[in-house]
């Protein structure tokens, strides 16, 4: 245990803060970096220590403590140990930062290129009482370029007799010559259960009650920071009558309580901007602070996505674990996708809010845009519907294939267009022998007839690409009447509204349509248009032209593409100002329809010009 309230001497003026008197001294004592004090503890057993230590994580998870303790451990008067004597006189001169053979430095106010050069200068001194002259840098990514590479020598092959440990918050900007020449430890932010074990005990030895919820609370204000929870608890123990309570945290701090923002973002998903905004100025006018919201309503979310994602109340770590069924009916609710949105402007909010004297103003404007917020999730969903839809017909079409038995026709023509006299009969009345080139006899059932021919005509069960470019005409197998013109047109908007979006772009560009001969379509593109034309003429675009023809019209046709009217020659604006070719070029570049189609399509805008080389 750390020193109880009763070490801390009388009197005002000799008052040691709660993080100081409640350090830990020794490794039992350390809390969450049990990973590292095994580590180092084996070390010291085995006689494996290293030379260079380097410690690294965020503020207050206790690098500079067991720096502290693993010097004691080094230097304990009867020999390196794993558990060293808190009570011995070279203890207690390390614990106060007052022993003459560790020597702590401040990498912040120490980082130029002469400290160094007089660190080195005093490393070939040996201890003055102690087995090992240690060093403690902390924060030592602070130091210039210039002082790691004075200390990279003296780093790599010290003097028996010298240890250093290195205490870094972004090991990121220490450079790699030294990470190399270090054994490195990472320490990890103290889980908040651990956090209130702690706390409470402190609580105790100062001779106070506290509820758990204010306990946790604190907790989860602290970030995984033992020190900024001692802190915290010391900043309300002064603020309480001896007996803490989580209203006291709330007040203290200027948080709101997590039923509070339930509140507010039930407001919310109910799309009542007025009740929310009013919820805003009630917690405003009870002393919450409007910065402080949005960061509690950050952590708010982040626990109702987790919740959202099927995680147990064990990862939450903002919301107390009480409200996990609460939210998991809100997620519900919601929908994740609606829930990620609203993640990214809480987060867009709080950066301006940390450059803004605005605040609640950003605040109540980005609780409107919530309550505003199309249902993302439900769009979501009615997309992989629509897919889920597409993949069944597709699977329902290859079944009917594979149930017909070959055919004593070729391939091309396997799968015949329904007529209006007759239709094939279904997979599972199929004759065992191959079917002859007459239509078969329309059954009894006018039900059975009309789901017969749904399942194989051709709006359902397009043709392969194969069949799209060498299938003969409808005429050939007998079938039906090859395509005429009239049909064609009178089609062709149906045709257009069934394609591909962006195939159907692209036949836009086209200035005729025609039946050129017998089963033939013709697509006439404009010269000016030969991008158009030339992606048209791709497999993947010519089968969904054709697929889709065949489909609406019930008729097998083959695809012509050809050139039609050549660009005119556009004249040479030599008079024009220079302002006046850059609009006219602006305004044919947003005609041309692969431009359109990108715009259309995709959102996108023309940010930029580029004149082509001559």
């Amino acid at each position: 245990m750390g020193n109880s309230a009763s070490e801390q001497e009388s009197g005002d003026d000799s008052y040691v803060v709660v993080a100081r008197r409640y350090r830990p001294r020794d490794f039992d004592q350390l809390v969450g970096q049990d990973h590292v004090a095994k580590a180092l503890q084996g070390a010291i057993e085995t006689s494996r220590v290293g030379h260079a230590y380097l410690f690294t994580g965020a503020r207050g998870v206790g690098k500079t403590s067991t720096a502290r303790i693993f010097a004691k451990a080094l230097n304990h008067p009867g020999g390196p140990t794993s558990h060293p004597d808190s009570e011995s006189d070279v203890a207690q001169a390390i614990d106060s930062g007052e022993d003459v053979d560790v020597i702590e430095i401040d990498g912040a106010s120490n980082r130029g290129i002469d400290e160094i050069r007089s660190l080195r200068a005093n490393v070939g001194v040996r201890p003055s009482r102690s087995r090992y002259k240690i060093y403690i840098i902390d924060e030592v990514h602070m130091l210039t370029g210039a002082a790691f590479n004075a200390l990279l020598k003296t780093l790599e092959e010290p003097p028996e007799h010298v240890k250093f440990i290195f205490c870094t918050t972004d090991p990121e900007k220490i450079p790699i010559t030294v990470l190399s020449r270090c054994q490195r430890f990472d320490f990890a932010p103290v889980e908040s259960s651990k956090i209130v074990g702690r706390l409470r005990e402190i609580v105790e030895a100062e001779n106070s009650t506290a509820e758990d919820e204010a306990l946790e609370l604190i907790a989860r204000r602290a970030a995984g920071s033992m020190r900024d929870s001692q802190s915290l608890l010391e900043q309300v123990l002064s603020f309480s009558d001896g007996h803490l309570t989580a209203d006291q945290v709330h007040a203290m701090l200027g948080t709101a309580d997590d039923q509070r923002l339930h509140r507010l973002a039930q407001s919310m998903q109910a799309r009542d901007a007025a009740a929310a905004l009013a919820q805003v100025d009630e917690a405003i006018a009870a002393g919450v602070d409007a910065g402080r919201l949005t960061e509690q309503m950050l952590g708010y979310f982040r626990d109702l996505m987790t919740a959202s994602v099927g995680c147990d109340a064990s990862m939450m770590r903002y919301a107390a674990g009480s409200m996990h069924d609460s939210l998991v009916e809100l997620g519900q609710q919601w929908g994740l996708q609606t829930v990620l949105a609203i993640v990214g402007l809480v987060d867009e909010t709080l950066v301006r809010i940390r450059h803004s004297v605005h605040a609640r103003v950003l605040l109540e404007s980005t609780l409107i845009q919530i309550c505003h917020l199309p249902d993302l999730q439900a769009i979501v969903d009615l997309t992989a519907a629509a897919q889920g839809l597409a993949s069944d017909r597709g699977e329902k079409k290859n079944a009917v294939v594979k149930a017909r038995p070959p055919a004593t026709r070729p391939a091309a023509t396997a799968v015949e267009p329904a007529t209006p006299t007759a239709a094939p009969p279904t997979a599972s009345a199929a004759p065992a022998t191959p079917p002859t080139t007459t239509a078969p006899p329309i059954s009894a059932s006018a039900e059975s007839t009309q789901a017969t021919a749904t399942a194989v005509s051709p709006s359902t069960a397009p043709p392969s690409s194969a069949q799209a470019t060498e299938s003969p005409s409808p005429a050939a197998n007998g079938s039906a009447a090859p395509i005429s013109e009239a049909d064609l047109q009178s089609a062709w908007q149906q045709i257009l509204d069934e394609m591909d979006p962006m195939t159907a772009t692209l036949v836009k560009a086209t200035e005729k349509v025609a039946v050129a001969q017998e089963g033939t379509v013709e697509l006439t593109f404009p010269e000016a248009a030969g991008l158009a034309m030339s992606r048209c003429g791709s497999p993947q675009n010519r089968d969904e032209i054709v697929r889709t023809i065949a489909r609406v019209t019930g008729r097998q046709i083959n695809l012509n593409i050809a050139t039609g009217t050549k660009a005119p020659p556009i004249p040479q604006a030599v008079a024009k100002p220079k302002t006046q070719n850059r609009m006219q070029r602006m305004r044919e570049i947003e005609s041309n329809p692969m431009v359109r189609a990108c715009i259309d399509l995709l959102g996108a805008e023309i940010v930029r010009i580029d004149t082509p080389r001559s």
